[in-house]
């Protein structure tokens, strides 16, 4: 049996955090929109990490994570390994913080993932997915150039900085005069569900927390239900959710979510691609398919949000444009 963890976030963490990223992040609307509502026959209110900086709600943790580096670590530089959205915003802060960013990110990356991390003045080293291990490549950058790896999910700093969302969330819906019954979170590695839900379970107890994966990648459905943390057993599996690719849940995240996460939902191919298209259609957003997991469970009959409240995260939009234009025209 795996030993706990020793360090995990909690709520002074995440309220530390909004504290330290307020300058930089986005506060990201809670938007709905009736005729959607009526199509899902109960109120969804979609929290809009699209419109986050880099496109997605990892620039938090990133900035987080990077702002509690000691001077040392800071004059060296960071490294972090991503599927896309992590590297381009380890690399968008760590040009905020003036320190030196490593990525590495696999060569079929979306291109507006690539280019945003290069934009912003990091070092890229591309790696074949299929072929290649990111982390033990990473390692071997780091070692060789004295990096501080900064992990995508399985780090508590930047699980506290995910987890400012959900603080957003709550503070919206009190405004809102809204308790909801139940929140919808995208899932891949688990850090943004695992701040997102410290930050809800805080201030709502009752409320439900369920997590969206897609159909093939849907290992935290697997270690929920197995009480243990478990792989997918085919990492060759393809699903256009390229974001949502972590094949085992992290150690840190896996602690956190074991006890307060309802379930997992799980989602296929097609039905991301109508929660693209009626996103797109009724709410004006552009998500990108790792993004729309937790829009497209919502709208799905696993769960009852007849005459109920659901929170959902729109977590990134980070999709080039043709393929976008693509996957819509079959939505």
């Amino acid at each position: 049996m795996e030993e706990s963890p020793k360090t995990l976030p909690n709520i002074f963490d995440i309220k530390q955090a909004a504290k330290r990223i307020s300058k930089h992040s986005i506060l990201t609307p809670l938007i709905e929109s009736s005729l959607l509502n009526k199509i899902a026959g109960g109120r969804i209110l979609v929290k809009a990490e699209t419109l986050q900086k880099t496109g997605a709600f990892k620039f938090r943790g990133a900035l987080n994570a990077l702002s509690l580096l000691n001077p040392k670590q800071k004059e060296m530089g960071v490294l972090a390994y991503s599927s896309g959205n992590h590297a381009h915003a380890i690399a968008c802060a760590a040009q905020l913080l003036a320190l030196k960013a490593h990525v590495v990110i696999p060569s079929d990356a979306p291109k507006i993932k690539l280019e945003g991390a290069s934009s912003y003045g990091a070092h890229i080293h591309q790696y074949n997915r299929a072929e290649e291990n990111r982390e033990k490549l990473g390692q071997m950058l780091a070692e060789e150039h004295k990096l501080t790896i900064i992990k995508p999910y399985d780090e508590p700093t930047v699980i506290a900085g995910q987890g400012t969302t959900g603080l957003e969330i709550v503070e919206q819906c009190i405004r809102l005069n809204v308790l909801p019954d139940l929140i919808v979170v995208p899932t891949g590695g688990g850090g943004l569900i695992a701040g997102v839900g410290l930050a809800i379970s805080d201030a709502w107890p009752n409320t439900k927390i369920y997590a969206a994966e897609p159909f093939g990648w849907d290992d935290h459905r697997l270690s929920i239900e197995s009480g243990y943390r478990k792989s997918v057993t085919d990492t060759n599996f393809y699903t256009i959710c390229d974001a949502l690719l972590a094949p085992i849940p992290g150690k840190i995240t896996y602690e956190i979510n074991k006890d307060m996460l309802e379930k997992s939902l799980v989602v296929s191919d097609k039905e991301v691609i109508r929660a693209m298209a009626l996103a797109f259609k009724y709410l004006k957003l552009v998500i990108e398919p790792g993004g729309a997991v937790a829009l497209a469970a919502a709208l799905t009959n696993q769960i009852d949000i007849y005459g109920k409240t659901i929170v959902v995260v729109a977590s990134g939009g980070n999709i080039d444009m043709d393929k976008y234009f693509h996957l819509l025209s079959k939505g």
